[in-house]
């Protein structure tokens, strides 16, 4: 039985089968090598290579490699826009609820709650997210600024005010807290707070540090 060479036409889509299907892009060798032996590679490589110019999906060389791509115009088709959740870490967490039932409240007074030391990162990753807003400064010596929630923060937790924050009693029914709390003990209430210890802050003016001096007579 006489078998007959595959034409030019026959190895152009079989080559055009071979790119469409790799997983990568292939060589001339490596093309060469699933066609019938003196397939004229080349030529068919270069007809496709015409007949998909200017198409939505183009032959282009990369490293003496041939692979199909979509033309270069029409990426922005193929981008897609995603929102990546940011989990907070325990520090952030714990930060957060302080702020949530102490505000507002200083840098200071944080770390006196939580027992360690604050990162700056903390904080500023807070007020990056939206979750924290700067509210005033503190009219004490250094005058610290102080921190509160943000709207964000209510939405987030879908919250409608600072007033459905949980109690003492729905946090124990939730196991939050240890059901032998010291007497006397009262989970902050936000809503409570007033902002008479806090000056807002002024661009210019509450930002420059400020200095207390005693001055003792001599004798």
């Amino acid at each position: 039985m006489i078998q007959f060479a595959p034409d030019h036409g026959e190895i152009e889509r079989r080559v055009e089968a071979l790119l469409f299907a790799a997983a990568g892009p292939l060589s001339a060798a490596e093309l060469a090598r699933r066609l019938p032996e003196g397939a004229d590679v080349g030529g068919a490589i270069s007809a496709l290579r015409e007949r998909y110019q200017g198409r939505g999906v183009e032959l282009e060389c990369v490293a003496d490699r041939w692979r199909f791509r979509t033309a270069a115009d029409l990426g922005f088709l193929m981008t897609e826009e995603r929102e990546e959740p940011r989990r907070l870490s325990k520090a952030a967490l714990e930060t957060l609820a302080i702020i949530a039932y102490h505000q507002p409240c200083t840098r200071a007074e944080i770390e006196s709650v939580r027992g360690v030391s604050l990162s700056k990162g903390t904080l500023d990753l807070l007020l990056e997210m939206g979750f924290v807003k700067l509210k005033g400064r503190r009219r004490t010596p250094g005058r610290p600024v102080t921190y509160a929630t943000a709207d964000k923060f209510l939405e987030h937790f879908s919250l409608a005010s600072l007033y459905d924050l949980p109690g003492v009693q729905e946090m124990k029914a939730a196991g939050l807290l240890d059901l032998s709390i010291p007497v006397g003990f009262e989970v902050p209430d936000p809503s409570r707070a007033g902002d008479d210890d806090d000056a807002p802050l002024l661009d210019g003016v509450d930002d420059a540090p400020e200095f207390a001096q005693d001055f003792v007579a001599e004798d």
